[in-house]
This record gives structure tokens, C-alpha cells and sequence, in this order.
């Protein structure tokens, strides 16, 4: 995974670099390394990002829906 897609994938996921830190449990400079390409980005997760990314793609939220107007909530 190249950096531009590792980023590509963390924003078509809407998570923050941070969020995916937390995710994983590891230190969000590590995972600004990963984006930046300064470090190379694990097999696994690689693999796990282009999964969560693509079935993201395939189910985009609904659309069918609208919030009333005026509402506060």
C-alpha cells in the first residue's frame, strides 16, 4: 500500500490519523510515519484498511432519509 492510498483509505473511512492509532492500539506518530511513507505500512493492516475501505464504498449510507427542519436534536 503506498502512502496516498494509506491515507486515501483513513479519509474514505473518515477516521483521523489519531482515530486509526487508537484503533490499533499503537502510537499515532507511527501512524504518521505510515502516511507520510517514512515507514513502511504492515501487510495486515494494509490488507485490513483495503477491506474496511472498499466495503465502504460498496455501502454508502442511505440516502432516503431527511432530517426535519427546524429540529434541534
Amino acid at each position: 500500500m503506498t502512502p496516498d492510498r494509506f491515507r486515501a483509505c483513513v479519509s474514505l473511512l473518515r477516521w483521523t490519523q489519531r482515530g486509526l492509532a487508537d484503533a490499533l492500539h499503537c502510537d499515532d506518530r507511527l501512524v504518521r510515519r505510515w502516511a507520510a511513507g517514512t515507514a513502511d505500512i504492515p501487510v495486515s493492516v494494509a490488507a485490513w484498511l483495503e477491506t474496511l475501505a472498499q466495503c465502504h464504498e460498496a455501502t454508502p449510507p442511505p440516502t432516503g432519509w431527511k432530517r426535519r427542519t427546524g429540529a434541534l436534536t
